[in-house]
């Protein structure tokens, strides 16, 4: 690995074990086992480390688990699809319970700084982007805008929902049987 990876994981190592706020650019450096300069160099600023970091963290674990899901939905309805994701995405939550914990944090932070909230503005884009070719790959007969919609609902259901897990761990808001339900009521079946 060179600096910068090595910065991405240090960081991503102090802020789980410490949180955000509490996460020093010295001790990421320190976990790092680079310079403290480093960080300017490769990132400009602390924030924007710890952004990207909690993000590439996040958006592999919880998006590569998701990928695995939408794929394994693939043959079946787009709606048994969202089924078999929404029913598997608690466990995923678990497995990601303290990293779920640090990008809440994060998430404050993001909000009071433009710079932080284009950042994430721009890495945004690239999930939708990704889940939307999950999508087409399991469910073929979805066309892009169909997929790019579902992709954003796929998005804002696992934030929404992952947030109510984190406030009562293992309590299951609207599971994916649901979820299917409630489609099928707003589409009139």
């Amino acid at each position: 690995m060179g600096n910068r990876e090595d910065l991405l994981a240090g960081a991503r190592k102090v802020i789980l074990e410490r949180g955000v706020a509490k996460a020093t650019a010295r001790d990421i450096a320190a976990a790092a086992g680079v310079s403290l300069a480093a960080i300017g160099y490769h990132f400009g600023s602390k924030e924007r480390l710890v952004t990207e970091a909690l993000s590439e963290a996040l958006g592999n674990s919880i998006g590569d688990a998701m990928e695995e899901l939408i794929g394994a939905g693939a043959g079946t309805s787009p709606l048994a699809g969202l089924t078999r994701l929404w029913n598997g995405m608690p466990a995923v939550f678990a497995d990601n319970h303290e990293a779920m914990l640090a990008s809440l944090e994060n998430i404050v932070r993001i909000v009071r700084s433009e710079e932080a909230r284009a950042q994430l503005g721009d890495q945004l884009s690239g999930a939708y982007t990704d889940l939307a070719a999950n999508l087409r790959a399991a469910h073929p007969e979805l066309d892009e805008v169909q997929a790019d919609a579902i992709s954003r609902l796929y998005f804002v259901l696992a934030q929404g929902l992952g947030v109510l897990w984190l406030l009562n761990p293992g309590e299951v808001v609207a599971d994916g049987d649901q979820l299917a339900e409630a489609v099928r009521a707003l589409a009139g079946r």
